[in-house]
């Protein structure tokens, strides 16, 4: 009776049963108004709001009628919205509610951030979409999908339903089965392959990082396939400021009015993945002469298998590492003490290399005040732009990085 009560309430039955009605009823209440738009889907494991951003600021400045929904912003019929959807995509109904007031409002294009559980979920069924495009594919989401060929095909489903794709070059391989149709017209990029890379399209980007170069080609790619002209593109592109929450800096340079400014390097990211954080990690090695100090911590009730990779990345590309609490949903010391095991594997020794603060606040105080000094680099990693934290599973309490960090420098 167990087995049977668990197989009826699989998550294929409730994505059947329970989210494909709902995303019929959104479509019909709202009248279908995605037929007469342009719709652009933009999905990844990383990258993909960054990117969604992007596709929507060139379509912007070249003169076209456009409207977008990330995770975290959207800018509908000429309006701003702090989206707050997390790190997942909006239901069906808040999805063709924002496609119905873009089309009455005249709009040619929407450009929608599709993540992984709204694909599965069919919050974007009955969509036909202009353009398709998958930034990268990497570990995270293994606790809904499973498997990571499951994830993988979750993803590529999207260039299923879309009339032309733009894909990172190294997908190629799990590609093979993504289209039989001759018509579709699959671009490729990457920094040093496929049809759009650094050697064909050499962008100077105001943002840091070879994976925002990554996420500037996917949009170049989307803008060419959309017959957008590429002096425009590569302007909007080279002067884009970015998206708050994405490698954001914190400015504090030394100011006699604000004694506790440090002149240390802080960085807000919302890395969570173990590519994302490594990717980071990296630019900001680059860019840092003196000590590099990475504060993360890891989701509960989410992926298990990446907190530990998390740890040996942290051990291996930062100087000092502090772990600490991101939305752990009552699991935090069993969370820690997996990214302290990636660590301990990467030669990390603790109270030297790396910190235990559970604390979240706490842990970023103890970066800034205790830690750091002039010429050195924090980045404090998996919130980002959120301004909410889990703690027991339960209540979603107000929190903010930026706030945060603030009041480590400024006493404020």
């Amino acid at each position: 009776m167990k087995q049977l009560f668990k197989k009826i309430i699989s998550q294929k039955n409730i994505n059947l049963f329970y989210h494909l009605p709902k995303a019929f009823l959104a479509q019909v209440l709202y009248g279908y108004p995605t037929k007469n738009l342009k719709v652009i889907g933009v999905t990844g494991t990383d990258g993909k709001t960054t990117t969604t951003n992007m596709i929507y600021q060139v379509l912007k400045d070249a003169g076209k009628k456009v409207s977008m929904i990330s995770s975290i912003n959207a800018v509908v019929g000429g309006k701003s919205y702090d989206t707050g959807f997390h790190v997942t995509s909006p239901d069906p109904f808040m999805v063709q509610k924002f496609a119905r007031q873009a089309l009455d409002y005249g709009d040619e294009f929407l450009v929608l951030e599709v993540t992984s559980h709204g694909l599965d979920q069919f919050r974007f069924w009955g969509i036909k979409f202009e353009v398709g495009v998958i930034t990268n594919i990497t570990h995270e989401h293994l606790d809904y999908h499973k498997t990571f060929e499951n994830y993988s095909q979750t993803k590529l489903s999207l260039l299923k339903n879309a009339k032309h794709t733009v894909f990172n070059e190294d997908l190629k391989r799990l590609l093979r089965n993504a289209s039989n149709d001759d018509n579709k017209k699959m671009i490729t990029f990457g920094l040093n392959k496929g049809d759009f890379n650094q050697k064909e399209v050499k962008l100077n980007l105001s943002v840091p990082g070879e994976y925002n170069i990554e996420n500037a080609l996917a949009a170049f790619a989307s803008a060419y396939v959309l017959n957008i002209d590429k002096k425009i593109a590569r302007k909007t592109l080279e002067n884009f400021k970015g998206v708050t929450g994405r490698m954001d800096e914190v400015k504090n340079a030394e100011q006699g009015s604000r004694l506790r400014a440090k002149g240390v390097k802080i960085i807000i990211d919302f890395a969570h993945t173990p590519n994302a954080l490594e990717q980071a990690l990296k630019t900001l090695r680059f860019q840092t002469k003196g000590t590099l100090i990475a504060v993360f911590g890891c989701a509960g009730k989410r992926d298990i298998e990446k907190r530990s990779l998390m740890g040996k990345i942290a051990g291996k590309l930062a100087d000092i590492t502090i772990i600490t609490a991101e939305d752990p949903r009552g699991k935090l010391d069993e969370i820690n003490s997996q990214i302290t095991k990636g660590l301990i594997e990467s030669g990390a020794k603790e109270n030297r290399n790396f910190f235990l603060i559970n604390d979240r606040e706490q842990a970023i105080n103890f970066a800034i005040n205790k830690l750091a000094k002039k010429g050195d680099c924090v980045g404090v990693f998996g919130k980002g732009h959120e301004t909410s934290m889990n703690l027991d599973g339960k209540k979603e309490l107000p929190w903010s990085d930026f706030d945060t960090v603030k009041k480590a420098l400024y006493g404020q």
